[in-house]
């Protein structure tokens, strides 16, 4: 059953269509820090490792609301590897095994270009009319700065 919510169904599939990118970029983001965690090595390694374990698992719950914000609006939520790499605007870096502070910035780089998307995106929200998914998906952004924020502490 199609939800009757008033937003259009074009609206609904554009928006969806929007949240797809955004389930793809949480995934993306979350198997490269998920990498990162089990590979990092050297000065403070144990912290690092756990900042990473803290980072994917916020992730992790990320990526099940916005699949689940998609099911809401009455679409279906991508979810293989392939449909991922499809639809993520993120660049991954196979066979890539960096030092621990390359990974943060790494890390730092993805999180700050997923800041920027999720601007965007909540632009296009606005202008679709979709006044909950604007406030979901602005609230993803606050986490995503709040990442970037510690990272780049790692940095200076």
């Amino acid at each position: 059953m199609k939800p009757s919510i008033g937003i259009t169904e074009k609206n609904l599939q554009e928006v969806i269509k929007l949240l797809s990118a955004v389930l793809a970029d949480e995934m993306t983001l979350y198997v490269k820090t998920r990498n990162f965690h089990w590979n990092v090595a050297g000065d403070s390694f144990m912290e690092v490792h756990r900042l990473f374990e803290e980072h994917y698992k916020q992730l992790e719950l990320t990526i099940d609301e916005v699949a689940e914000r998609i099911g809401k609006l009455g679409g279906k939520a991508i979810g293989t590897m392939a449909e991922f790499l499809e639809h993520t605007r993120l660049k991954e870096e196979p066979a890539s095994y960096p030092g621990r502070k390359e990974m943060v910035g790494q890390l730092l780089k993805d999180h700050e270009t997923v800041i920027k998307e999720l601007r965007e995106d909540v632009a296009k929200c606005e202008k679709l009319g979709d006044a909950g998914t604007t406030d979901f998906l602005t609230g993803i952004m606050e986490q995503h700065e709040t990442i970037a924020w510690v990272l780049r502490r790692y940095l200076d």
